[in-house]
């Protein structure tokens, strides 16, 4: 039995379509699944960062109660939280993470000048809450940052750069922290009554 002539033209055809457009849709779906790990990342390093700041309220609480002249450091610590709250992207979250940050620093300078504060025990509960949740985001901020770079470089590699451009795929940025926070709070006891934050 004799094929038709126009049967091996229109197999080479449909071979160079299914050429260029399987590697067109699995370079898309990659770029899909690259960027649901870096949402799903931010999502739960979010979590460990909520975690946190349902944490600190607890330890000013009970730190108030110890220390009432530390006003300062407890209103840059509820600043931080209500920036954190209105924020909506990795970007303003990292910065109001930042910010906590610096003031949960600068508590946590206090407590190691203050004894009281060490033995008492829900301080100490809490401050053991707080060390392990600081290590979660830590843990969880490398993971999502790792998430990040990979899909960042997925949609700058060719070809999938042109299928990112077609649809609409664009760099998220990392999570870093701010340059301030990587210096160590400082506390001056020295011989006035209220301890000197700087």
């Amino acid at each position: 039995m004799n094929k038709p002539k126009w049967l091996v033209p229109v197999g080479i055809v449909v071979g160079i379509l299914l050429l260029l457009v399987v590697p067109f849709i699995s370079s898309y779906n990659k770029l899909v699944s690259s960027e649901g790990a870096a949402d799903q990342a931010f999502a739960d390093l979010d979590a460990q960062l909520q975690r946190r700041y349902d944490l600190i309220p607890q330890l000013v609480g009970a730190v108030k109660g110890i220390l009432g002249q530390e006003q300062a450091v407890f209103g840059q610590i509820a600043e931080a939280r209500t920036r954190y709250s209105g924020a909506t992207t990795p970007s303003e979250k990292s910065a109001a993470s930042g910010e906590l940050e610096s003031g949960l620093g600068r508590l946590l300078a206090i407590f190691e000048n203050f004894p009281q504060l060490r033995s008492a025990d829900n301080v100490r509960d809490l401050q053991t809450q707080i060390e392990g949740t600081e290590n979660r985001v830590g843990q969880a901020r490398r993971e999502y940052n790792a998430a990040v770079t990979s899909y960042n470089v997925g949609i700058r590699r060719f070809p999938r750069s042109i299928f990112a451009g077609l649809f609409g795929f664009e760099a998220k940025a990392l999570f870093e922290s701010d340059p301030q926070d990587r210096e160590s709070p400082t506390v001056d006891l020295g011989v006035a009554p209220a301890t000197t934050i700087r």
